[in-house]
């Protein structure tokens, strides 16, 4: 007769299985930040203008310029400008002497909301997500139109306007083209 005595599962045993497994990984989740795990803090931001060529000059919005070039041109920009703060940028444009300025704001990102289904609301939305920046995003483009007229230097010439810009006592020369 084998006399067998059969000991239970050791807690070293049990950690190993599918359940520690789980409650590990449930326990890393609750303590994570959402935004930081599924998105993140820096974007690529394509920068154009129509027509295509115009120059540009990025700065951030203290005025220091960070980036200079010809539409189109795509730059990384970080979406967060510090602790609780989105990034804030000014585009200035410029073809043929016309400038435009574009802003270019941070904005919150909606996955920074996943914390509250998570169960990340301490750890994820008041320390990781606000610290890496993934609590904010950017867009991914900005663009300027510029105005496209054609005119000839000299008052005897060609010049091609808009209706609008027609005098009302000329109209009535005017001539359709089909």
């Amino acid at each position: 007769m084998n006399n067998t005595i059969t000991q239970p599962p050791s807690l070293l045993a049990f950690m190993r299985g599918p359940v520690a497994t789980l409650t590990i990984g449930g326990t890393c989740l609750w303590m994570t930040a959402c935004a930081s795990i599924v998105s993140k803090s820096s974007y690529p931001v394509t920068i154009s203008s129509n027509p295509p060529g115009a120059c540009f000059t990025l700065k951030k919005a203290n005025g220091m310029a960070m980036s200079t070039g010809t539409t189109p041109a795509t730059v990384t920009l970080n979406s967060s400008n510090g602790y609780f703060q989105p990034a804030k940028y000014v585009v200035e444009f410029t073809r043929k002497g016309v400038t435009q300025t574009v802003p270019i704001n941070a904005s919150i990102n909606g996955w920074y909301f996943g914390n509250l289904l998570f169960g990340g609301i301490i750890i994820g939305m008041l320390i990781v997500d606000p610290a890496t920046g993934a609590m904010w995003r950017l867009d991914d483009s900005v663009i300027a139109t510029f105005n496209q007229t054609a005119s000839v230097g000299h008052s005897h010439g060609l010049r091609v306007c808009t209706l609008d810009q027609i005098p009302l006592g000329m109209r009535k020369h005017l001539v359709a083209l089909n």
